[in-house]
């Protein structure tokens, strides 16, 4: 139960980072670490991937030094899930406090 939570948590970080700036994974990763989330490649990329095909997140592709670069950023679908999130977990604080 805790890791459906926990996971639940990363998924709406996730949509947050990307509501506030566009986001790429490395990015993303590093970010994600400094709040003790340990994520590797391989779970981080499949997450971004499937948001995008719920319609939560958009992205593009661009050279960076040589290199392509996916950049994501919420959609207005995913900020309006993010902000339904958000008022669900509010409560959930209230109740448990």
């Amino acid at each position: 139960m805790v890791r459906e939570f926990a996971n639940g948590a990363l998924r709406l970080r996730v949509l947050r980072y990307a509501a506030v700036a566009e986001v790429h994974g490395a990015l993303l990763a590093e970010d994600l670490a400094a709040r003790g989330h340990r994520v590797s490649p391989g779970t981080l990329y499949p997450l971004l991937h499937r948001l995008q095909e719920a319609g939560l997140l958009k992205s593009r592709t661009e050279v960076v030094d040589g290199r392509r670069v996916r950049r994501y950023r919420t959609t207005k679908r995913g900020k309006k899930v993010l902000a339904d999130c958000r008022a669900v977990l509010a409560e959930l604080a209230e109740d448990m406090a």
